[in-house]
């Protein structure tokens, strides 16, 4: 128990946890209110291992059962310690890590398009039946944008969908680009919003199928096509540009060319959007998620992106950063998850479905309690092609909303 207790003793101040160590001794650390979890360890090497690097093994070891939890949740769990490293710092043992750690960054970084294609089917080829048990029914994979903390999955992705469309200034008569179009959601609602034609490209056979299946389903497969190529490959020009959620898996090695190829890729008097996760302390790749989960993906910085951006000829016309989505959405993503856990354990088995608590967790800590946000950034070539003012965001979305409004009102 002495390492554990060392560990523990200089942790927890704030809340309580409840420590049973393999031998069966157990022990209360925090403030003396009542414990939010009690967790057992059933070895040694398990308990050496978190005290060392806890900010990963303690995942690892939720995710192998070497860290029982025995009453109350992972994500009680993480939270507690998530808030006492807010208020304290990480351990000595953690920074020196996460410093070894970032020494290996550069290489795993390293995205060419072979390695990215393999990368992006480790996550994304997974069934679609499992990502239908907790994403909503546009089955969209990336930030919701809630108007308040009690709006449903549902609306808020529908509402996030508007917003882009709105910052975008979509149009009839458009052609459309959609980086990283997943299941097809985002494509689909754009060409349901307007008179546009949109290519949508992703590197999982899994998403390529189950998106053209729903445009089929929808009879938009004459103006919504899907196909499997890297961003690198994408020959045209497009008048608007989006992508949502795929930046995470660019890497910094690789983010001028993406810039680049968004220049070429873009109309004079075209618009471009990325959403992607961000991280408010200089970057970050936590090195459990990117083993475990999306390998070779980062999460940037602004300071990083921006340079790139900026060397690449496009003007970044607006940025908006969204601090408390993503934790709404991971929070209803992981009750959903929770609640169909068992249909996830007859897809896969039980390792899998701890290993995906813990990675749903984890990311709602990360965002509620830590660093991680998520910024939108608009880009032009040309500075005159958006208005003086953000006020035709508002306006856009308003007519969207009222149009959706009136479609189901009709049905």
């Amino acid at each position: 128990m002495q390492l554990l207790d060392l560990f523990f003793s200089n942790l927890i101040r704030q809340g309580s946890v409840r420590v049973i160590d393999h031998t069966g001794q157990r022990k209360d650390y925090g403030d003396g209110s009542p414990p939010i979890a009690v967790v057992r360890f059933t070895d040694a090497a398990t308990e050496r291992r978190v005290v060392i690097a806890p900010h990963y093994h303690l995942l690892d070891a939720f995710t192998e059962g070497t860290m029982v939890l025995e009453e109350g949740t992972f994500l009680g769990f993480l939270d507690v310690c998530a808030a006492n490293v807010t208020s304290h710092g990480y351990s000595l043992s953690t920074r020196l890590h996460q410093t070894l750690g970032r020494l290996f960054l550069a290489w795993e970084q390293y995205n060419p398009i072979g390695l990215s294609h393999r990368r992006i089917a480790h996550h994304y080829d997974l069934h679609e039946d499992l990502f239908r048990l907790f994403l909503d029914q546009d089955m969209q994979y990336s930030c919701a944008y809630f108007a308040t903390p009690d709006t449903s999955l549902e609306a808020a992705q529908i509402a996030k969908k508007r917003h882009i469309a709105a910052k975008l200034r979509l149009a009839d008569g458009q052609r459309i680009l959609d980086i990283g179009c997943g299941w097809g959601g985002m494509a689909l609602s754009l060409a349901s919003m307007a008179d546009v034609d949109v290519l949508g490209i992703t590197l999982s056979a899994e998403q390529l199928a189950v998106a053209r299946q729903r445009a089929a389903e929808a009879g938009l497969d004459g103006r919504v096509r899907f196909e499997m190529i890297d961003y690198r490959k994408v020959q045209g020009q497009f008048d608007r540009i989006v992508s949502v959620g795929m930046f995470e898996h660019v890497g910094p090695p690789h983010y001028g060319t993406y810039f680049r190829r968004i220049h070429q890729l873009l109309t004079d008097d075209g618009i471009a959007l990325l959403h992607s996760i961000g991280d408010n302390e200089g970057g970050s790749s936590h090195p459990w998620i990117r083993r475990h989960i999306f390998p070779g993906s980062y999460t940037p910085a602004l300071s990083q992106v921006l340079p790139q951006l900026e060397r690449s000829g496009l003007l970044t016309t607006d940025i908006e950063v969204l601090h408390r989505h993503y934790g709404l959405t991971l929070k209803a993503w992981l009750e959903r998850f929770l609640a169909r856990r068992a249909e996830a354990a007859e897809l896969y088995d039980e390792r899998f479905c701890r290993m995906w608590e813990a990675y749903l967790s984890a990311c709602e800590i990360g965002f509620r309690r830590l660093s991680l946000m998520v910024f939108q950034i608009q880009m032009t070539k040309d500075r005159n092609v958006v208005p003086l003012t953000r006020d035709y965001m508002v306006d856009a979305e308003r007519t969207l909303s009222e149009a959706r409004r009136q479609e189901m009102a009709a049905q």
